[in-house]
């Protein structure tokens, strides 16, 4: 779980201040937590809190919860509308921001039926979109095939036949490769550097190369290199920590205890 939040944090500052190279200092002054861990962390306790008899509703109560605790965390114009409403509404949002906060879902759930739908139902209030939904069940079934040691080529494999989405070498991409939160556009390259790198360090840093959104892009690639690379480097575990505040890491902290050991 906190493999997305560190993803997201290093991802920070190069948000506005892109690279194209995996040569970088992993956390400059600036790094901070942003919507991506606030909201990784709402689904979450989510999940520990979980009313079978609305998903949805949980989810969206605790999105909002999370939004009103965090309100300058970097939120988009368009989820604070909603956020700050007093209905729950849908939103038929295509960006990836569901995307970036599904990583929960993949370690709590033990099949891939229920990981399709727990995710749609995630998905129902904010990002009513087909687009969006596709994107982000193929981030938490990566995430699921990654922590059930799954081979990459046959994740990529069934990522593929399923949802389409077309994996295409980072070093091909990366020089014109520019922002946009669209999830067609930033949520592949996120699952390309996984498959392209050998341990979690190293997935992050050629996430973060690509440019574009780099904290969500990375806390995309950082979710599914931990679930399946089992570990991530103490350096960057006890810095990344740090930074986050202890209402995260006590959620954090729980469910990982529940799902992950």
């Amino acid at each position: 779980m906190y493999g997305a939040v560190f993803g997201d944090i290093i991802g920070s500052w190069y948000e506005w201040h892109n690279v194209k190279s995996e040569d970088f200092v992993l956390f400059p002054k600036d790094a901070r937590f942003t919507d991506d861990s606030v909201l990784t962390v709402a689904i979450a306790e989510s999940i520990l809190n979980m009313d079978d008899s609305s998903p949805r509703k949980c989810y969206a109560q605790h999105i909002k919860a999370y939004y009103n605790r965090y309100p300058h965390a970097g939120f988009g114009r368009m989820f604070i509308d909603w956020a700050e409403s007093d209905s729950l509404h849908v939103q038929r949002s295509y960006g990836n921001g569901a995307s970036m906060r599904v990583s929960a879902i993949g370690w709590a759930f033990d099949d891939e039926e229920t990981i399709r739908k727990q995710v749609s139902e995630s998905c129902y209030y904010t990002h009513h979109n087909r687009e969006a939904v596709r994107c982000a069940q193929a981030v938490a079934l990566a995430v699921f095939y990654a922590r059930k040691g799954i081979d990459k080529n046959e994740i990529r494999r069934r990522l593929t036949e399923e949802f389409k989405l077309p994996f295409v070498p980072i070093e091909d991409i990366r020089d014109g490769y520019q922002f946009d939160s669209r999830s067609m556009y930033s949520v592949p390259p996120a699952i390309e550097a996984f498959f392209e790198t050998e341990d979690y360090e190293s997935c992050i840093r050629r996430a973060i190369s690509l440019g574009g959104d780099s904290d969500t892009i990375a806390a995309i690639a950082g979710g599914i290199a931990e679930a399946y690379y089992k570990e991530i480097p103490p350096h960057i575990v006890s810095k990344g920590k740090l930074i986050l505040d202890s209402g995260l890491k006590r959620v954090l902290n729980q469910f990982e205890e529940k799902y992950c050991k």
